[in-house]
């Protein structure tokens, strides 16, 4: 798709964006190699750096400069206000005109690099270990969460679960409500019990909009609030002394009795931190229901934070041997050895991740990192690009960027 510019005013820039983006459609793929690229406007989708590594991805070659050797110019979607009126100058109005200047959207450069199917927004996805890293919350609420059916993943491979943007924004959510002093016992009892007021909304944080006061979530409903229960909420300024119907359950002195109470009472022990008392109550799980990859998992967890990395890595081994093709036990096998000084063994078992599933960023990144603490610069590099190449919005590409190209990180 060709223009030939005849104004260099702002508004005659945003008047080829749209054109630009008008255009998508009928540009299905490009080959960008060798190809001068610069971008004009602020982007929606990725950082200007994050789309340089994109372009040499494909040997295309990012230029800061909008100048005569540019060949493709690429309009941001989501800001083009600060664009100066000689953007687009005379001579590049000249070569667009004899057919070797090509301006496209945003969406547009998404599709030729494969990162979108045409018509399909642009979106990232994120494993527990990222929104984790993102949100700075522990592996275990995020995992909890999944299993409440409070962020739903996009898609799954094998017991990998992986979250769009969407859900990215609804975590965010639940982690200012922890941050605010909820419990996640508590977060999940509201929530529970306006699904319970209003029969047809199963995901509140998604459906509707909600506020967070103290700790209680409250439904905008026209002019006013209102509490889970459905009551109307006019005192703003009561006491947290009053009767609170959602007020955490002590786990008690009650003895469980199936495999299922123990989970509970461990995953109650686990909200309050009290971590030697969750692992009893795992193992006590597994004595009464018998080994599981997932339960075996969950109390690897447990006794890394707890700072039992030899526990945690023997119950990482057995979670593998129950299930062959939990990834993230496999990963977080290699991370806990990496850790513990074993690092020869690290790769083993994050190369072994890799082989059950290649696409797996979280394992690319500490297999880099472990061979990059090996001196194995070579080939720690192929995992620090690959990292990027799956993910280059992930939390970790800043350190993988810098570690591949560190003269323009510095």
């Amino acid at each position: 798709m060709f223009l030939r510019c005849e104004s260099t005013t702002a508004a005659s820039i945003l008047g080829i964006w749209h054109v630009a983006t008008d255009s998508a459609n009928r540009n299905e793929s490009s080959d960008l190699s060798g190809k001068r690229v610069a971008l004009v406007g602020k982007l929606a989708g990725m950082t200007r750096r994050e789309v340089f590594a994109a372009l040499r991805q494909v040997d295309a070659i990012p230029s800061e400069k909008l100048d005569e050797r540019v060949d493709l110019v690429v309009f941001g979607e989501d800001d083009l206000t600060g664009i100066s009126d000689p953007a687009i100058s005379t001579q590049l109005q000249a070569k667009a005109a004899q057919g070797d200047l090509q301006f496209i959207s945003e969406t547009t450069l998404w599709q030729w690099l494969g990162l979108i199917e045409p018509h399909q927004k642009l979106h990232r996805l994120y494993t527990p270990a990222m929104l984790s890293d993102l949100l700075g919350v522990s592996q275990s609420i995020i995992r909890r969460w999944h299993r409440r059916g409070l962020i739903v993943p996009a898609r799954q491979v094998r017991s990998l679960p992986y979250f769009d943007y969407r859900e990215v924004s609804t975590a965010k959510q639940l982690a200012a409500m922890l941050a605010s002093g909820m419990s996640p016992d508590r977060i999940e009892r509201q929530l529970s019990a306006i699904s319970q007021y209003l029969p047809d909304v199963q995901r509140p944080l998604v459906q509707l909009s909600v506020m967070v006061e103290g700790r209680d979530i409250l439904l905008r409903q026209g002019e006013g609030l209102v509490e889970p229960g459905g009551q109307m909420r006019f005192d703003f300024d009561r006491e947290e002394a009053e009767e609170d119907v959602f007020q955490v359950v002590d786990p008690g002195n009650d003895q469980p009795e199936t495999a299922d109470q123990w989970d509970a009472r461990a995953a109650d022990y686990e909200d309050d931190e009290q971590l030697d008392e969750a692992i009893r109550c795992l193992r006590s799980a597994i004595a009464v229901g018998g080994p599981s990859a997932e339960r075996s998992f969950r109390l690897a967890e447990l006794l890394y934070r707890a700072g039992y990395l030899d526990g945690a890595i023997e119950r990482y081994h057995m979670a593998i041997e129950l299930d062959p093709e939990m990834i993230e036990a496999r990963a977080n096998l290699g991370c806990v050895l990496a850790e513990s000084g074993q690092l020869v063994e690290a790769t083993t078992a994050l190369r072994e991740a890799i082989e059950v599933y290649d696409d797996y960023c979280d394992a690319h990144f500490h297999l880099a990192r472990t061979l990059d603490e090996l001196g194995r610069q070579r080939e720690a590099t192929v995992h620090w690009e690959k990292c990027l190449a799956l993910n280059p919005d992930s939390p970790w590409a800043d350190e993988a960027y810098a570690r591949l190209y560190p003269d323009e990180a510095s």
